[in-house]
C-alpha cells in the first residue's frame, strides 16, 4: 500500500489509454470501509436517541419531546411520557452561558409555546388550564401555581415573552430576540455604538438586490476571465515584468542617490567632527547597505530575466492554450460549482452528526445547575476524532476528484490531435474514468495530505493554548514547525496534482505517476518555476482585477445612498464574495495551466515532430518549439563549422534528439 514498494521500472508510452484497470486498489477498499465506518457513526447516533434529542429536542431531565421515554438511573423525573409534549421550553431563555456557548436555563417539554406576554402566575395557570401547556416544573400543579412557594425556582422567570416554535427543531424561541443582545453583544465586540450597528443592518437590508446582482457581476467577471486572459496575458506580463525591473533599478538609483548626497553634505561640513563618532555615520552606513543589497537583488533579477526570457513566453502560451481549453471544454467552467456543492452537502452532513454525537452517550447530571446532559464516555469518545478525520480525509479527497477530472479533461484534449474530433462530454468522460478506476489513486494523495495537515493543526491549536504562556523559544519553534509543515503541505499538493495527470495519461497508481511526474518536473525545473511564479502573479492580478471592479460597482450603485455607514457590510460582503468567486474559477484555470505544462513536457520528450514521433501541442507552443529549435541549430552550425560543413538541407532535416531540452 505504500510507494516503497510499487516501483514499476518500465518504459512509458505517455499516451491517454482507452483501456485501463483499477489503480491503488487496496486503498478504494481502505476508503470504503472509513466511509462505511462514518455511516456507523451516524447510525450509531441515530440508535442511541442522539438524532432524536438534537431535533425534537429534550428537557433538563433527559426525557426527549414528543414520546415516551425510559427512566434514567439517579435522574429524577426522567421516564416521563412526552407524547403530547412535543415542544422544548426554557423558564429563563435569555440566560445564555457566553464562554460555553450553551443556555444555562432549565428546559421543560410542553404542548404549546405561550403565544402572548404572560404577566402573572395567574396568566400561568389560565394559559395551563386553557391549552394543557403546563409551563412550570412537572411536580408542580397548575392550579396551584400563584400559591406554591416553589413557584420562583421552578416556574418560568415573569413576564414570560411570547414564544414561537423553532421550524424542524421543535424549540421555543422569543418572538423578541432583544433578550439575546447580551450574547450579541459579547459577538460584536468591534461595535460599541448600538446605532451604528442597527444601520449597519439595516443598511445590508435594504440593499440586497445590490448584493445579490454584484455577487452575479463577479461570477460573471470570473467566467469571462478564464477565457479572454489568453488574450492579454502577453501585454499583462510583460508589463509586470518591466515594471518589476524598472522599480528595481529605480530604487537602486535614489538609494545610491541618497548616499552619495549624505557622504557629500558630510565631506563638506565641520572638518573638525570626527567622521567615525555620531549617529550621521550609522546612518551612512546603513544607507550604504540598503543600496549594496539593492543592487545585488537587481542585478540578480536582471540576470533571471534574461536567462529566463524565453521561459517566460512558455507561460503567456501556456495561457494562451488554457484559454483555448475552456472554448473547447465549457464544462470545465462549472467544476467550481460541482466541487462546492458536493463540499456543502458534506460539511452539512458532517455538521449534523457532530451535533448527533452532541446529545449521544450516557446521561451526566449535573447537580449544580440542576440540569443533564448527554455525553460520550469510555471507548465512545474516539468517535468525535474519528468523524474530525473524516472532515479532513473526504474534503481533501473531494477536492483531489476536482483536480483529477479536470487532469483527465485537459489530457483527453491535449492528446487529441485534431481538435474538432474530440470525444463527446470529454469531462464527464474524466468524472466517469475517475469513479470507475481511479478512486483509489485519489484516496490515496488526499490521504496523504491529511496526515501532513493534522500535526499543523495539532500545533495551531496547541499555540493558540499557550498563547502568551510559553517562552520566546517555544513560540518560535512552534511557529517554524507551523510553517514548515505548511510548506510540505503546499509542495505536496503540487506534486499530487501532477501525479493526478500522470495518471490520467498512463493510467497508473499514485507513486508510479507521482515518481513520473517528479522525474519531469525535476528536468524541467526552470521550466516550471518560471511558469508557476508568472502564472500565479497574474492569476493573483485576474483577482485584484474582479474584486477591483466588484467593488468600484458596489460603489457606484450605493452612491445613491448618503449614510456611508450603510456601505460598510453591504460592500465588505460583496468583496468576500468577489474574492472567492475569482479564487475558485482561477484556481481551475491554474489546475489547466499545470497540466497542460506536464503534457507540453512529456511532448518535447518523447516526440521531435518527425514522422512516427509527430507532437501533439497547440500551434502556439509549437511555434516555440521550432523559434527554439532553430535557435539551438543555429548555435551548433557555429560550433560545428571547423569539424565538419554538413549541407544546409541536411542540417534542417535533423531531428531534435528526444532528450533534448528546450529554453
Amino acid at each position: 500500500m505504500g510507494c516503497c514498494g510499487s516501483a514499476e521500472r518500465t518504459k512509458r508510452e505517455w499516451r491517454p489509454l482507452e483501456e485501463r484497470s483499477c489503480t491503488d486498489l487496496p486503498w478504494f477498499l481502505l476508503f470504503i470501509i472509513f466511509c462505511v465506518g462514518m455511516g456507523s457513526v451516524c447510525a450509531f447516533t441515530v440508535v442511541s436517541g442522539g438524532a432524536a434529542r438534537l431535533v425534537s429536542g429534550y428537557d433538563s431531565y433527559g426525557n426527549t419531546c414528543g414520546r415516551r421515554n425510559p427512566p434514567l438511573d439517579g435522574v429524577r423525573l426522567s421516564g416521563l411520557d412526552h407524547t403530547d409534549r412535543k415542544f422544548v421550553f426554557f423558564l429563563d431563555p435569555c440566560n445564555i452561558d457566553i464562554v460555553q456557548r450553551k443556555m444555562k436555563s432549565v428546559a421543560l417539554c410542553v404542548a404549546l409555546c405561550p403565544p402572548r406576554l404572560l404577566h402573572t402566575y395567574h396568566d400561568l395557570m389560565t394559559f395551563a388550564t386553557l391549552n394543557g401547556s403546563e409551563l412550570c416544573s412537572y411536580e408542580l400543579a397548575a392550579p396551584k401555581y400563584p400559591s406554591l412557594p416553589e413557584r420562583f425556582s421552578k416556574c418560568p422567570k415573569l413576564p414570560v415573552p411570547p414564544s414561537k416554535p423553532l421550524p424542524l427543531f421543535n424549540r421555543c424561541t422569543p418572538a423578541d430576540v432583544s433578550c439575546y443582545s447580551k450574547f450579541a453583544e459579547a459577538v460584536v465586540t468591534f461595535v460599541g455604538d448600538d446605532s451604528f450597528l442597527h444601520r449597519v443592518i439595516a443598511g445590508v437590508a435594504a440593499s440586497k438586490e445590490v448584493i445579490v446582482g454584484l455577487c452575479l457581476l463577479a461570477l460573471v467577471l470570473s467566467m469571462a476571465l478564464m477565457v479572454i486572459i489568453r488574450y492579454i496575458s502577453a501585454v499583462l506580463v510583460w508589463i509586470l515584468t518591466s515594471a518589476a525591473v524598472l522599480g528595481s533599478l529605480a530604487g537602486t538609483g535614489v538609494l545610491w542617490w541618497f548616499y552619495a548626497e549624505r557622504r557629500l553634505r558630510g565631506n563638506g561640513g565641520d572638518a573638525e567632527a570626527d567622521p567615525e563618532d555620531g549617529p550621521g555615520r550609522d546612518d551612512d552606513r546603513t544607507l550604504l547597505v540598503y543600496a549594496v543589497a539593492a543592487s545585488v537583488f537587481t542585478v540578480i533579477l536582471l540576470l533571471l530575466m534574461l536567462f529566463m526570457r524565453k521561459r517566460v513566453a512558455l507561460a503567456i502560451a501556456l495561457f494562451h492554450v488554457a484559454g483555448k481549453v475552456f472554448s473547447h471544454l465549457p464544462l470545465l467552467a462549472l467544476q467550481p460549482f460541482v466541487t462546492f456543492l458536493a463540499l456543502l452537502l458534506f460539511w452539512v452532513y458532517w455538521v449534523l452528526v457532530l451535533l448527533f454525537l452532541g446529545t449521544s452517550g450516557e446521561a451526566v447530571r449535573d447537580e449544580e445547575a440542576g440540569l443533564t446532559e448527554f455525553r460520550l464516555t469510555g471507548r465512545l469518545e474516539y468517535l468525535t476524532w474519528f468523524h474530525a478525520l473524516g472532515l479532513l480525509w473526504i474534503t481533501e479527497f473531494i477536492l483531489a476528484c476536482q483536480q483529477m477530472t479536470v487532469a483527465g479533461a485537459v489530457v483527453t484534449y491535449y492528446f487529441t490531435r485534431d481538435k474538432k474530433r474530440l470525444p463527446a462530454w470529454p469531462v464527464a468522460r474524466a468524472a466517469l474514468r475517475l469513479l470507475r478506476y481511479h478512486v483509489g489513486t485519489v484516496a490515496k494523495g488526499s490521504f496523504i495530505i491529511t496526515l501532513v495537515k493534522i500535526p499543523r493543526l495539532l500545533l495551531i491549536y496547541v499555540h493558540k493554548q499557550l498563547k502568551g504562556k510559553e517562552n520566546a523559544c517555544a513560540r518560535c519553534a512552534l511557529k517554524s514547525c507551523i510553517c514548515c509543515l505548511w510548506c510540505l503541505e503546499k509542495c505536496l499538493n503540487y506534486l499530487n496534482q501532477n501525479a493526478y495527470a500522470a495518471t490520467a495519461v498512463n493510467g497508473t497508481g499514485f507513486c508510479a505517476s507521482a515518481r513520473d511526474a517528479f522525474v519531469l518536473l525535476v528536468e524541467n525545473a526552470l521550466r516550471a518555476a518560471t511558469v508557476n511564479a508568472v502564472g500565479d502573479f497574474v492569476l493573483f492580478l485576474g483577482k485584484v482585477l474582479i474584486v477591483t471592479t466588484t467593488a468600484f460597482a458596489g460603489v457606484v450603485l450605493l452612491n445613491a445612498r448618503r449614510d456611508y455607514a450603510e456601505w460598510l457590510l453591504p460592500l465588505v460582503l460583496v468583496c468576500l464574495f468577489a474574492f472567492l468567486v475569482a479564487h475558485c474559477f482561477l484556481s481551475v484555470f491554474e489546475m489547466v495551466v499545470d497540466v497542460l505544462f506536464l503534457c507540453f513536457a512529456i511532448d518535447t520528450k518523447y516526440n521531435d515532430g518527425t514522422p512516427g514521433k509527430e507532437f501533439f501541442m497547440d500551434k502556439a507552443l509549437m511555434e516555440l518549439v521550432e523559434r527554439s529549435r532553430r535557435s539551438e541549430r543555429a548555435a551548433g552550425r557555429g560550433r560545428g563549422r571547423v569539424k565538419e560543413a554538413p549541407s544546409e538541407e541536411g542540417a534542417e532535416m535533423k531531428p531534435m534528439a528526444p532528450g533534448t531540452s528546450l529554453a
